[in-house]
């Protein structure tokens, strides 16, 4: 009877201090921190991270998890010597709690079928690659496996669509079709594209080291 107390009373400290040292203790450091303000060379302050905004960016976290790209991409740049993420441009620097203070909850992926998404608002200015790269990756990335999000365009064929005051319209390159090919993306390609851009670790952080 003794022993099974002694077994009992063990399995008891290990949850209780896995909890502590793993679960609670961490939340409260996570919770204690805050965005920090920097100081650009004209002057301007900005701070981040930044609170996504409700029109486009909030809204186009929802669509990156509905569209299960935290299946296939992660969010989080590894150190230098834990692999080759700096090396492939992934990010500037490696990944640290505070890039993720405003983020409920972070999408950090659970593996890496495509590249780390952590910084591509850095690595990728350019909202027509963007687009383009959803309506059909191997457009821009030749031998790609991520699957087409065509469904969230209209095509348009032969004759370039009327434009429309927020909607952008973007024609597909000459060798992708025969005929002139124009898309439209519809509201949750926007909303998507407009998150994709504030992924954007880029600053340097005291916790990096």
């Amino acid at each position: 009877m003794n022993r099974i107390t002694l077994i009992g009373s063990g399995i008891l400290f290990t949850v209780i201090a896995s909890l502590f040292g793993l679960v609670l203790i961490p939340s409260n450091q996570f919770e204690s921190m805050q965005p920090k303000e920097f100081t650009n060379p004209d002057g301007s302050v900005v701070v981040y991270p930044t609170q996504l905004d409700s029109w486009r960016e909030e809204p186009g976290s929802f669509v990156y998890r509905a569209m299960g790209c935290i299946y296939c991409h992660s969010q989080q740049v590894r150190p230098e010597g834990y692999g080759a993420d700096i090396e492939r441009g992934w990010g500037q620097r490696r990944s640290v709690p505070r890039d993720y203070v405003l983020q409920n909850p972070p999408y950090l992926g659970t593996m890496r079928t495509g590249p780390d998404l952590a910084n591509i608002g850095v690595r990728q200015t350019s909202e027509q690659w963007h687009y383009t790269h959803l309506y059909d990756p191997q457009i821009t990335s030749p031998g790609s496996v991520m699957p087409p999000f065509g469904f969230l365009f209209s095509t348009h064929k032969d004759v370039e669509p009327k434009s429309i005051p927020g909607i952008p319209v973007f024609k597909l390159p000459e060798s992708y079709d025969d005929r002139p090919t124009w898309i439209v993306p519809n509201e949750q390609a926007m909303q998507l594209v407009a998150y994709l851009a504030t992924l954007r670790q880029e600053h340097s952080l005291e916790e990096v080291k």
